[in-house]
């Protein structure tokens, strides 16, 4: 009998996979227990639909972090900081303040996806990485000013 998991079943699969199982296991066991339902035909069409759609959104979603990476790729993004007279910082530059600046730019990206390998913790210019999404990243150029 095929099966379609509703929670992951030790030995047989995991959640959402259509399997082929023993009657008598599928209807006394994983059916009564609530781990997964018979997959009929209208079942198995609706979960082949909505793999589709899945598989459609993460390409869009793919193709849209590869073009914002390209329009990024070595911009020049200004962060004005409070500073001391020395031109240290009071504290370190983060990715929020980061983020803050590019969405002042028009580029919405998330705190999460920058990544600051060593601390900024001085005015000057220095290079950043983004990842936006697996396998895509970029790296652009943060501009840290004093504020006036």
């Amino acid at each position: 009998m095929k099966v379609l998991l509703l929670q992951d079943v030790k030995a047989q699969g995991k959640k959402g996979e259509i399997i082929e199982i023993s009657d008598g296991y599928a209807r006394n066991f994983v059916i009564k227990k609530g781990l997964g339902i018979e997959a009929t035909p209208a079942i198995i069409n609706e979960k082949n639909q909505k793999d589709a759609a899945n598989a459609r959104r993460k390409q869009q979603e793919l193709e849209a972090a590869q073009a914002l990476a390209k329009e990024l790729k070595g911009k020049k993004i200004e962060v004005e900081i409070k500073c001391g007279e020395n031109g240290k910082l009071f504290g370190a530059l983060t990715a929020k303040e980061i983020s803050e600046a590019l969405a002042k730019s028009g580029y919405d990206v998330d705190k999460k996806k920058i990544v600051v390998k060593e601390t900024i913790k001085a005015v000057g210019v220095y290079e950043i990485e983004i990842k936006l999404y697996a396998n895509v990243s970029t790296t652009i150029l943060v501009s840290v000013k004093p504020q006036i």
